[in-house]
């Protein structure tokens, strides 16, 4: 194998030192951006040698004009398969170089084109891998003038659309918290792990959207997570959870998890201050946050109209504890 690259300064050298001057070649005066964005952990900068397996290389994609597409895109494509090296530093260069223009690749990347604004439906329904997808990775040249102001106006959530998604999180936790002790109270040690894996799943995710960061597809979650402000305090915890044997032993490191990821949140300074640590649940012998009094807290300061409009996903259909 030759030598590890990483994907991203791959394709970087890959655009410069052979598509760049193909291009110049075929349509010397066309403008074009290009950029290495979307799918793939080099994107995000989590490649490895080990990515070299499957789907990695020198890409990048190749944008023109919407109008210059069906004149040019053909024959471009056409002078690359013809003249490109079947190699790059030693990788293949077959199928590596998309041709095409920001409102379709957008489109069937996101499900929506961000040229004609976002609107908060686009936000809440887009999965937040996606978003950190088309944010990371590189733009090589911008000739349209026109990556660079959409990859600006995607890089985080208006303020509202933030508390919203914040809201949700705290709330999948409300949703679930009480099932580690409920399952390890009926001998069901597996059943509580599992849960335990759902909850701390939402934790991790809560300490990167509170870092302002989307969190990635969830093979990366937790290379992403073990980088926040909170990674280095609650990646032990959090583990130590998930090997614990026992469900008291599990629920005692959730719950110092749950009052770390609270006092980030107050640090925020989104709400008033919501008390952080954890206590018994009704009458029952585990502990919760409980995690619905974030959700509330987040919902009652959104004053965009359009979200206060949305069902109200505190439903009691949603309490199945």
């Amino acid at each position: 194998m030759p030598t590890f690259l990483p994907g991203l300064e791959l394709s970087r050298r890959f655009y410069t030192e052979t598509v760049r001057p193909l291009l110049e070649e075929t349509a010397p005066d066309l403008p074009h951006s290009a950029a290495r964005i979307g799918g793939g952990s080099e994107v995000l900068g989590y490649d490895t040698p080990r990515s070299r397996d499957h789907t990695w290389g020198p890409r990048l994609q190749l944008f023109l004009r919407t109008r210059d597409v069906p004149r040019h895109a053909g024959r471009i494509r056409h002078h690359l398969a013809e003249h490109l090296p079947r190699t790059f530093h030693g990788h293949p260069t077959h199928h590596c170089v998309e041709v095409t223009h920001t409102t379709a690749w957008f489109t069937d990347t996101l499900g929506f084109d961000p040229t004609h604004g976002i609107t908060p439906a686009d936000w809440l329904t887009t999965p937040t891998h996606l978003l950190t997808e088309v944010t990371g990775g590189a733009v090589f040249h911008d000739g349209l003038h026109q990556l660079g102001p959409l990859r600006h106006d995607l890089r985080w959530y208006p303020h509202d659309v933030w508390l919203h998604v914040l809201a949700g999180e705290w709330q999948h936790i409300t949703e679930r918290e009480t099932f580690v002790g409920r399952c390890g109270e009926v001998g069901d040690e597996l059943g509580s792990t599992v849960a335990a894996a759902h909850l701390t799943r939402h934790l991790m995710r809560l300490c990167l959207l509170m870092d302002r960061r989307y969190p990635p597809y969830d093979k990366w979650l937790g290379t992403a997570f073990a980088r926040t402000t909170a990674g280095h305090r609650l990646t032990p915890v959090l583990t130590a959870a998930l090997s614990a044997t026992d469900w008291q032993t599990r629920e005692k490191h959730l719950s110092y998890a749950y009052e770390t990821v609270a006092g980030i949140h107050n640090q925020l300074n989104l709400t008033d201050r919501v008390d952080p640590t954890t206590r018994p649940y009704r009458s029952g012998p585990f502990r919760v946050l409980p995690a619905e009094r974030f959700t509330t807290a987040l919902l009652a300061r959104i004053t965009d109209p359009a979200l206060r409009e949305l069902p109200d996903y505190r439903h009691p259909d949603h309490h199945r504890r």
